[in-house]
């Protein structure tokens, strides 16, 4: 009885675990193999298990085996998975990165052999800008909310940067130019009640999902 219960209770972990992992509800998956979520929640707590039919849909669904559904503790596996969605994501981030700053490179290299006397240094500071925006498509994608905040923050006071450091090798002078950078003070409190907004939002939609789930 004991070996009985422990596959259960495998099983059970394991639906659940792929269930969340591919993002669906009890409510979702149900619909999807036309049982109810009342069925579905009675897998998951360990009070029954699925028939084979159901567990061969389960496998295609989530794109597992049917071994892998029902063997060993799936959450070693997702935690691989996690590993090296992660290593995977931050590869792609620093060869982005580092095409934007090749690209930087580059044109300060041409245009500094076409024309020594221009500043073109200040390439380097509009890839700054280039860089946070690339980083922030990649945190929205992701959904990494603290590196979106981080890389605003960084395209706000670099552009601002960028602005400042091209009116003054424009020529323009003028003691009053060092207020554009007071445009960021407005601009940063609104990214904050932006990400507040979110995360308030966020933790409602999550408290829903966990009634559904329930």
């Amino acid at each position: 009885m004991d070996n009985f219960n422990e596959i259960n209770n495998r099983i059970a972990q394991n639906l659940v675990c792929y269930r969340k992992m591919a993002g669906f509800t009890q409510a979702e998956l149900a619909e999807k193999i036309n049982y109810s979520d009342k069925s579905v929640s009675k897998w998951e707590q360990g009070n029954g298990v699925p028939d084979v039919y159901v567990l061969i849909q389960l496998a295609q669904i989530y794109n597992v085996t049917l071994d892998e559904l029902i063997g060993e503790d799936a959450t070693k596996k997702v935690q691989e998975q996690k590993k090296r969605r992660l290593a995977s994501r931050i590869l792609v981030t620093l060869l982005s990165s580092g095409i934007v700053w090749l690209v930087a490179t580059c044109l300060f290299v041409t245009t500094k052999m076409a024309l020594p006397t221009l500043d073109w240094w200040l390439a380097f500071i509009y890839a700054i800008s280039a860089n946070a925006i690339v980083i922030i498509v990649y945190a929205g994608v992701w959904r990494y909310r603290f590196l979106s905040f981080v890389s605003v923050s960084a395209l706000i006071w670099s552009l601002l940067l960028s602005v400042y450091l091209t009116l003054r090798l424009a020529g323009v002078e003028s003691g009053s130019l060092w207020l554009i950078f007071l445009l960021g003070i407005p601009l940063e409190v609104l990214e904050i009640l932006w990400v507040f907004f979110r995360f308030l939002f966020g933790r409602k939609d999550k408290k829903t999902k966990k009634n559904e789930t329930a």
